[in-house]
């Protein structure tokens, strides 16, 4: 169990008005300690967005059983990621990649004439890809070989030796990951990084 010193009372147990000598955690759950271990930084209390059961010593006087939970305040209730923005100089030329290589399909129930540019929406599982034709703000050049190393958008695929066939036959580059495990990473036609990483069932 970890003793943490404050210089200041954590926000999440505020209402108890108390000023603080030390604050234990409990886990509620049967996690790893790394995954709630807790610090403190700039006088601050740092942990994990879980919630974990706090015995607060106050003046000598132990207050035992006060559970709290610290993340109801920031709960706004995040469900997935929706889609992702990707710029494109040309729509027609990534539709031709993104449908013909990868073979994603357009979403069309999603309106196309309701922006002031071009664009078309992209199946990815339950989630889509919307190309934007926008001017892109980012070099075209000078970009690291290797995409994981840039900023990138990761596809989860179920077998990246069959992508890899595809992208050989189609004469794409690509780099494989660094640390061996099974993901692939290629550019599309304005120099976009994707991921591709195999996942189990």
């Amino acid at each position: 169990m970890l003793m943490a010193s404050l210089l200041k009372a954590p926000s999440f147990i505020s209402p108890l008005q108390q000023k603080l000598n030390y604050v234990s955690f409990s886990p509620f759950t049967n996690l790893p300690s790394k995954y709630y271990h807790a610090s403190t930084r700039n006088g601050r209390c740092h942990v994990p967005n879980m919630a974990v059961k706090a015995q607060v010593a106050v003046e000598g006087g132990v207050l035992d059983n006060e559970s709290v939970s610290i993340n109801e305040e920031i709960d706004y209730g995040v469900v997935s990621v929706h889609h992702v923005g990707i710029l494109c100089e040309n729509l027609e030329r990534s539709l031709d990649f993104y449908q013909n290589i990868l073979g994603l399909e357009i979403n069309e129930a999603r309106p196309h004439d309701k922006l002031p540019y071009r664009g078309a929406w992209l199946w990815v599982g339950s989630e889509m890809i919307h190309l934007m034709e926008l001017p892109n703000p980012d070099p075209l050049t000078g970009r690291p070989q290797h995409g994981g190393r840039d900023r990138h958008t990761c596809i989860a695929i179920r077998d990246v030796s069959k992508l890899k066939a595809i992208l050989d036959k189609a004469g794409i580059p690509y780099t494989l990951s660094r640390s061996g495990r099974p993901a692939i990473f290629t550019r599309d036609p304005d120099a976009n990084a994707l991921e591709f990483t195999q996942i189990d069932d």
